[in-house]
């Protein structure tokens, strides 16, 4: 019998489920060769923590790793329940409450190392949290696709901290009775766009400007397994701040406001990091909860002990 120690909490609405101990040996090094270490060599451990029967497929999961360096808080690797994630803001706000409810940083600033780069945190209360992500830009803009049962689909390619593909539903009210509809759209524009030149991008996100009273705009994303983010998706919001910034639709250091599909809220601002202005540096703010302290247990004799996969 094992145990895994996990964490979960949700922000906004969007789980994150943290192996604080009990999980694979990933050695020394930077968060990217331990990415590769756990995708190469611990792969079941991702599936028995977020796959079913012990999560689902909205479920997010992290590894907390110590710090490498005496310039960082913590190390993590974020995945889900089809592969790993470069970055995550949702989680990154998730992780950093788990911490600070485990008595293991305070309040305050804290850098914390990703495979994609280091990520800067503020902890602004027990549930409030302030994250300054990875560098983001758009790729490509107005990036034209033809979608078998859809049509011509217009959107951007830009990254976050993982690549999206954002359309304008600007017109358009999205709803949660919507989900199976939104859902099959989404995935049909990812085939879509993968098979005609744009293999990297796995997230999509529609928008629009049909919203609550205080936020500049709603989104629906769905992720790489299938799941839709039940939050406003940190490195969405990045990629969205990034395109906003190309358009010159948003001054640097501006408060944009992005809804989530639930209803739930982001806020963000950007500043540049090039005399260019050719990337951007994303502010991204949320609310996370912990939900739950507990022990996973791998019993040998269950034959779904590593997950359903």
């Amino acid at each position: 019998m094992h145990s895994i120690r996990v964490i979960d909490s949700h922000t906004g609405g969007e789980p994150t489920r943290i192996i604080m101990s009990g999980g694979p040996e990933l050695g020394s090094g930077d968060m990217k060769s331990k990415l590769v270490r756990f995708q190469t060599d611990f792969d079941h451990f991702r599936s028995a923590v977020v796959n079913e029967p012990r999560g689902s497929d909205v479920m997010v999961g992290a590894i907390y790793c110590p710090p490498e360096s005496p310039d960082q808080n913590a190390g993590v690797i974020f995945f889900n329940n089809v592969g790993y994630l470069g970055m995550c803001g949702h989680g990154t706000i998730g992780l950093m409450v788990t911490l600070l409810h485990l008595g293991l940083i305070d309040l305050g600033c804290h850098t914390i190392d990703t495979p994609v780069g280091p990520v800067r945190t503020t902890i602004e209360s027990r549930n409030e949290v302030r994250i300054e992500n990875v560098v983001s830009y758009r790729k490509q803009s107005k990036v034209e696709i033809e979608v078998e049962g859809i049509g011509r689909v217009e959107g951007d390619v830009a990254w976050g901290g993982n690549w999206f593909f954002l359309v304008d539903l600007s017109e358009e009210e999205l709803r949660l009775d919507q989900i199976e509809t939104l859902t099959e759209r989404a995935w049909s524009i990812r085939k879509g766009l993968n098979a005609q030149g744009y293999p990297e991008v796995d997230h999509i996100e529609f928008f629009s400007s049909v919203c609550a009273s205080d936020a500049h705009s709603k989104n629906f994303v769905l992720c790489p397994g299938k799941a839709y983010d039940r939050s406003p998706c940190g490195t969405g919001t990045s990629a969205k701040l990034a395109c906003l910034a190309a358009d010159q639709k948003l001054e640097e250091g501006a408060t944009w406001i992005q809804e989530s599909i639930l209803g739930s809220k982001f806020s963000g601002k950007y500043r540049w990091l090039d005399e260019a202005k050719t990337q951007v540096v994303p502010e991204i703010k949320g609310t996370a909860f912990v939900m739950a302290d507990s022990k996973l247990l791998l019993d040998d004799a269950d034959v779904f002990r590593w997950g359903i996969r």
